[in-house]
């Protein structure tokens, strides 16, 4: 019997994981530019969906297309510090067209950048994109606790 509770518990914590990320029906981007260190726009970016109001210069926009954009121009290979280096989140109008998120150098404004898409509800945030599993890990011991006592 309890091993098959553990299993069970197991089985749930697997597919609970890699549930797909659930996206609201309006999607949104955040919106800002920063040059050098000036400004809340520069990697790393910190800012949550909380922090929105709070932080000038930063607001999260709807987004029709539902893909967002980052821009990295400047900063090329011989660049010595990130004086010249501009970031700038945006909403696209649309996105690559396979609809694949990716990121890679192109030309934007006639200009050379490096530049990454994604599509979800405020993707355009930090760079990491993947869940943890670690959040899952107390959910499986309370599952393992109340099936135990059963």
């Amino acid at each position: 019997m309890q091993a098959s509770v553990y299993i069970i518990t197991v089985i749930f914590v697997i597919i609970a994981n890699n549930a797909p990320q659930i996206n609201a029906l309006l999607r949104r981007c955040y919106q800002c530019r920063s040059r050098g260190e000036l400004g809340s726009c520069k990697d790393p970016f910190s800012f949550n969906a909380t922090d929105v109001d709070r932080e000038p210069g930063l607001s999260a926009i709807p987004c029709a297309s539902g893909w967002c954009g980052k821009v990295i121009e400047g900063g090329g290979t011989y660049a010595l510090d990130d004086y010249d280096l501009a970031i700038q989140r945006m909403c696209v109008q649309r996105g690559p067209d396979d609809n694949m998120d990716r990121c890679a150098d192109t030309i934007y404004n006639y200009k050379k950048v490096f530049m990454c898409f994604c599509q979800g509800d405020l993707c355009n945030g930090s760079n990491s994109r993947w869940r943890q599993p670690l959040p899952m890990l107390p959910l499986a011991i309370l599952a393992c606790t109340i099936l135990n006592r059963m």
